[in-house]
């Protein structure tokens, strides 16, 4: 298929050159509006046990806990959408979401024992819709090999991070000033809604490639050696995101200011949605390799210094740059899947990143509000370094495997399926 982006000879890749790409705001809006949840959930399950329990560990763990399953399935329900397509599997998980959602709230409420909330957390977790994956597989159907797909992976960030602006704000908001299970009430109310009409959505799904009455054989994205690497630099992204939800919401509490603690997180992802912006206007001629080393180094960098903050202003502009520094690093790893993955088994890959950033999240979680309990205020930043610091060893250690493969040839694997190889 042809890319469908219209363009003029001789004009740089710009956003304005993306959202001009025929069909684009048939799903951009829908897919704005079914994500918008996501960012609402971590942050609505800790306030709501927190309130409950009042134990940041216990409300970190329940987190964490939704926070693996939606690690551990979102892959297959990639796969799945891969094979089946979009639609297929979101009108079920939804459907599951919503439900498993609202009885994970009665059962806060209702002060059952925490191993309950796990039980009732797992399906939560596992049916989060993949939004964000499948908007960015739709954004590979309509490009190809546009330039205009670095542009677009910086698109979704902002939009990603845009969401994160909001979402932990109205989540605060609502279980501070409302009720404590008003965040995740909304959130099961939006994932429904928005969820139905992105799926509603057919014409700019990918489509289901079949040979005959056959169905091609998919090649696993985890069998992709430098898809694993980036695996474990974004499992080091989610311990900064998991890490600072945690204890932005103790430091705010601590200095009698609960509802603080969405602004605070506010600026942490504006910085991070500014970043993006600019990342994706700039036409890099630095590899995204190279950038991606770059801005993970600034990363772990700024990151290792949030411990250090005991007053809001400091804390306020640390959190800026931290997020500034996440945005270049999201954006070069999902540019770089382009190169690594072949186009039928995308949309599991970047649900391979997505998941990895919500298992580092929820990990970071489960320390930082152990951290939080037992030792001083504001031990859980020391999550956010270790995470960054750690990958940032790995990625380095492993950097020879992102290198991008020839994709003028291919050999043929399976029957009626070709896939791209490097051919000596």
């Amino acid at each position: 298929m042809a890319s469908t982006v219209t363009s003029r000879p001789g004009s740089r890749p710009g956003y304005g050159q993306l959202l001009r790409t025929r069909g684009a705001w048939t799903f951009l809006l829908p897919g704005f509006a079914a994500r918008q949840p996501f960012a609402m959930l971590t942050i609505s399950i800790v306030l709501l046990v927190r309130h409950t329990t009042g134990s940041y560990g216990a409300a970190g763990a329940a987190a964490a806990v939704t926070g693996v399953s939606m690690a551990l399935f979102a892959p297959y329900s990639g796969r799945l959408a891969d094979r089946y397509g979009q639609r297929t599997v979101l009108l079920p998980g939804v459907l599951v979401h919503t439900l498993s959602g609202l009885t994970f709230t009665a059962l806060t409420l209702g002060h059952a024992p925490l191993w309950a909330l796990f039980v009732a957390a797992v399906p939560t977790g596992a049916s989060v819709p993949q939004i964000g994956p499948m908007v960015r597989a739709r954004w590979g159907v309509k490009l190809q090999d546009s330039p205009l797909m670095t542009t677009a992976a910086a698109f979704e960030s902002v939009t990603d991070e845009l969401t994160f602006v909001f979402g932990p704000l109205l989540a605060t908001a609502l279980c501070t000033a409302v009720n404590p299970a008003a965040g995740l009430i909304t959130e099961a109310a939006l994932t429904l809604v928005g969820g139905l009409l992105f799926a509603a959505q057919k014409g700019t799904q990918p489509k289901v490639a079949v040979v005959g009455h056959a169905r091609v054989e998919h090649v696993s994205a985890l069998s992709i050696p430098g898809v694993r690497v980036l695996i474990v630099t974004f499992l080091g992204i989610g311990s900064v995101f998991g890490g600072m939800q945690v204890s932005l919401a103790a430091f705010s509490e601590s200095i009698g200011e609960p509802g603080l603690n969405g602004v605070l997180y506010g600026t942490f992802a504006a910085g991070n949605m500014l970043s993006g912006i600019v990342c994706g206007a700039v036409a890099w001629k630095v590899a995204p390799q190279r950038r991606l080393l770059v801005g993970y180094a600034a990363l772990a960098l700024t990151a290792s210094a949030l411990w250090t903050a005991h007053s809001v202003l400091l804390l306020a502009a640390l959190g800026l740059l931290v997020g500034m520094c996440i945005a270049p690093a999201l954006i070069t790893g999902y540019t770089l899947v382009e190169g690594l993955v072949p186009a039928g088994a995308r949309t599991e890959a970047f649900t391979w990143l997505t998941g990895a950033v919500a298992l580092g999240q929820a990990a970071a979680v489960t320390v930082a509000g152990q951290l939080e309990d037992r030792l001083w205020g504001g031990a859980g930043f020391l999550v956010p370094m270790a995470g960054t610091v750690l990958a940032l060893g790995t990625l380095i250690a492993l950097r020879s495997h992102l290198a991008t493969r020839p994709r003028s040839r291919t050999v043929a694997r399976g029957v009626g399926h070709r896939v791209p190889v490097a051919v000596d």
